[in-house]
Parts: structure tokens; sequence; C-alpha cells
């Protein structure tokens, strides 16, 4: 067991509490973080299928249709005809979704910026250097993982 101060531990509560700190920040049209995550993943990744979202966001496809419902209903998300499949529905973010995804974006950058203010430049080089280093890992292991599915 890892006893040391800065155990995995320590780190996680520290992850857990920057993570729920700068999701906080964000305010702009008042989404959940269900919703907030569906339109960041259509944004990213374009228009996908109700049961490609609800696969990737891990939750069931009935509870994907009514998040997409209540999206469409406040003008966030659309669903257009797939062209490649006649039968098939696409969910897509709109230009309002794409609006209100950059607004939360930037408050969140601003709630970030705002405590990496508060800490020495080492503090800073540091904490800049284990995130680029902790996400470009996530992506590592998320693109073997969708090799693995291929």
């Amino acid at each position: 067991m890892d006893t040391s101060p800065e155990g995995p531990d320590d780190l996680i509560v520290a992850v857990e509490q920057m993570i729920r700190y700068v999701r906080q920040s964000a305010r702009t049209g008042g989404l959940s973080t269900a919703a907030a995550s569906t339109l960041a993943r259509l944004s990213r990744e374009g228009p996908q299928r109700l049961t490609e979202l609800a696969r990737a966001e891990g939750v069931s496809q009935p509870n994907m249709t009514q998040l997409v419902t209540r999206l469409e209903r406040a003008g966030l998300a659309r669903r257009t005809a797939d062209a490649s499949d006649g039968r098939g529905v696409l969910v897509a973010v709109t230009s309002t979704g794409a609006e209100v995804l950059d607004r939360r974006r930037a408050e969140r950058a601003r709630a970030l910026r705002q405590l990496m203010e508060d800490m020495t430049g080492p503090e800073r080089q540091a904490t800049t250097t284990a995130l680029l280093a902790l996400a470009r890992v996530i992506d590592n292991r998320q693109d073997t993982s969708e090799e693995g599915r291929a």
C-alpha cells in the first residue's frame, strides 16, 4: 500500500476536486453533466446515431433518447436523416449548441486559469506538464481500445 504523502488516493481526491471545481464554474445553458458531455462529444466527433452516442456515453438507448429530446427542445441538438441509411437518424449539435459549448469551455478555462494563478511558477509548470501527460496517456489508451474493437 502506498503511504507516501501524494499517493494514488490523494491524487484521485485532488483530480476529483479540480474536476468538480471546473465543472461547477460552467453555468451557461444550465446543462447537466450528461447533457454537456453528449453535446461536447457531438461537437468533437460530429453527428452520430443514437445507439453509438448511448454506447459512447455509457447510458442506455432510452436514456439517450430522452436526453436528445431535451437537447432538441432547448435548440442545442437536432436529429437528421442518415444519408447513408434512410432508416437511420443522426444526432448533431446545432449552432446554438456549439455557442453554448464555447461559452462553457471559456468559463471552465477561466476557472482553471484562476486556480493556476494562485500557484507558484514551478507548481504551475508541474501541473501543466502532469495534466498534458495524463491527457496523452488517456488518448493513447482510448486509441488502443478503439483499435481492439474495430
